[in-house]
């Protein structure tokens, strides 16, 4: 699934996309944000869950795949809303938003959608710079004009059996430790929204 950043073959793929948000907080958040309802949005490396669930709530989506540029596969004015889907903007560098907003019409929204931490999750992947570096004012998103929205969602299993079996065979050098100490069919997950409006910083609320 290349907008998780999780390396999971096909069954544990499948699996994930059962579990991850089934509230549908992120695209609400999306929706919130954007807003992404008829409007065009270009989902950069969304999975076909991302995809199906953004079109649900709406959009009018063109999935564009990442590539090692930073140029997106989009004309010019393309789009309402850029969707950026855990894979890119890790740095949000100049050019990645030189790009973006490229590919915005005026007044678009750019949501950049990533790990925040601060939850079970985070308990598995260890010390990563978006759970600290990332979210500071200081930090690459921040102090580039970004606002960011925690989003609080879950991933939800049918079972605590089945939770555990996941997180052990996902990721085999933490998920012993993890599974050990589950008590419910779910591990908190924390996501961040790190928006702004093309030309400039974002205005609505965070």
């Amino acid at each position: 699934m290349a907008d998780f950043p999780y390396d999971l073959d096909a069954a544990l793929a499948a699996q994930f996309a059962r579990a991850f948000d089934v509230e549908g907080k992120v695209p609400r958040a999306l929706e919130a944000l954007g807003p992404i309802a008829g409007l065009d949005v270009v989902l950069v490396d969304g999975s076909p869950a991302l995809f199906d669930r953004v079109t649900d709530a709406g959009a009018r989506v063109t999935a564009v795949a990442s590539t090692d540029r930073p140029a997106l596969d989009a004309a010019d004015g393309a789009a309402d809303v850029v969707v950026v889907a855990w894979s890119r903007f890790s740095a949000a560098t100049a050019e990645e938003v030189r790009e973006a907003q490229r590919v915005l019409r005026p007044g678009g929204r750019l949501l950049v959608v990533h790990d925040y931490g601060r939850d079970d999750v985070s308990w598995l992947r260890g010390d990563l710079p978006a759970y600290g570096l990332w979210s500071r004012r200081d930090g690459p998103f921040l102090s580039a004009g970004f606002r960011i929205r925690v989003v609080h969602c879950f991933w939800t299993f049918a079972s605590l059996e089945d939770a555990q079996a996941f997180v052990r065979a996902a990721f085999p050098e933490t998920g012993e430790a993890v599974a050990a100490e589950l008590k419910r069919p779910r591990l908190s997950y924390n996501v961040a929204v790190y928006h702004r409006t093309r030309g400039g910083p974002a205005a609505e609320p965070g």
